[in-house]
């Protein structure tokens, strides 16, 4: 294996959403990851394929009967050889299955425990269901994204399950598995969707405190408030960005797309947003996507195209970067970030969900043990 964390073993249980993002990522940077999955597929509302759910790519997966005693035993011999272990389970069903922080550190107390869940593994909500919706509805980050006199817009799971939850769970094993370098011990990594988006928000609760942001969505500067920060249809009907916030940018902006600059008088005056939006729009319908992006692309007037996500990897800058790959005929984001002397490696297309139980060899379990537990229905 090749990446900054080839050699890192870690441990998967099964889990959606913030929690196989975040095992992706890790397996992303070249740690070797066994991913425990359900002995039943699980409904997860989606309807996706197995092979399609690209979250689970980069890694091998064993299905394995946690409810089982020989099942947590296998688990907790598993967690003993590991450097790290990823769940993402409401809090408390760890621990019930014998498989919790103070079990596994029993018998590994180097071990990095990362949880990750969408209310913390305390409070009020901490046992209450929910999505990533519900979560970054509760921190004030979903009443601040929309268009003004609209409802607000749910981003995707991008806010809450991902970068809220995965990333934030990713950089606290992270630092952990750094602290083990000096202590010698690992800990627990609590990762709430909610204390991430949180804390996602807080250059806006600086804004808000200094009077420089309102509570009402779509007057902001960063909120489709601004003309000069939004997204317009072009000739064609497709959609450009503009951004050109800083005096410069806007200068050259306006240089290149043909408008003086005094179409915008006191530009930075909110009173005049409605109005100078309108004459904005106006010039940005009179061509193509196309050809603002053949007099736009490649300045500093911020600009970009609103790309789908099918056009999205035959962009020039992106194919420049390989910034996507296509793995088992699927076309994909690549891993991200890059590494100068460590590359990351080419992820592996997802494993079935049932899969190859002989991947335990190289985690210390003898092959005639794999097929006893194979013949009792633990492993599959």
């Amino acid at each position: 294996m090749s990446g900054p964390l080839a050699g890192l073993r870690i441990l998967e249980m099964p889990a959606i959403g913030p929690a196989p993002m975040a095992a992706m990522i890790l397996a992303g940077m070249g740690a070797e990851v066994l991913r425990i999955a359900r002995p039943e597929p699980a409904d997860l509302g989606s309807g996706q394929p197995p092979e399609r759910n690209l979250l689970n790519r980069g890694r091998p997966a064993v299905a394995l009967d946690l409810k089982s005693a020989e099942g947590q035993a296998l688990a907790l011999r598993l967690a003993a050889q590991a450097d790290a272990l990823v769940e993402g389970f409401r809090p408390g069903v760890m621990e019930r299955l014998g498989l919790g922080p103070a079990e596994c550190h029993r018998v590994n107390p180097r071990l990095v425990y990362g949880r990750v869940t969408g209310w913390g593994q305390e409070g009020p909500l901490s046992r209450c269901a929910g999505h990533d919706l519900n979560y970054i509805a509760l921190t004030g980050a979903l009443h601040a994204i929309g268009r003004r006199s609209g409802l607000p817009a749910p981003p995707l799971a991008l806010l809450g399950d991902f970068a809220g939850g995965a990333l934030h769970l990713v950089v606290g094993m992270l630092a952990a598995l750094l602290e083990r370098g000096v202590s010698g011990r690992g800990q627990v990594v609590d990762a709430a969707v909610a204390d991430g988006t949180a804390a996602l928000m807080t250059m806006f609760h600086g804004l808000l405190a200094s009077g420089r942001h309102a509570e009402e969505r779509g007057t902001n500067l960063l909120d489709s408030g601004a003309f000069f920060y939004d997204v317009y249809p072009c000739a064609d009907g497709k959609l450009v960005a503009v951004a050109p916030i800083e005096e410069r940018f806007f200068a050259e902006f306006l240089q290149r797309i043909g408008l003086p600059h005094d179409a915008f008088p006191r530009r930075l005056d909110p009173s005049t947003w409605p109005a100078a939006r309108e004459v904005l729009a106006a010039h940005l319908r009179t061509r193509s996507r196309d050809e603002w992006c053949a007099l736009l692309e490649g300045s500093d007037a911020c600009f970009a195209p609103v790309l789908t996500m099918e056009e999205a990897p035959h962009h020039p800058h992106a194919k420049a970067r390989g910034a996507y790959v296509e793995v088992g005929g699927v076309v994909q984001p690549a891993p991200a970030p890059r590494f100068s002397r460590a590359p990351s490696p080419t992820p592996a297309p997802p494993a079935p969900d049932r899969g190859n139980p002989a991947t335990l060899t190289r985690w210390g379990v003898e092959p005639e043990e794999i097929e006893r537990l194979a013949a009792l229905g633990v492993v599959a």
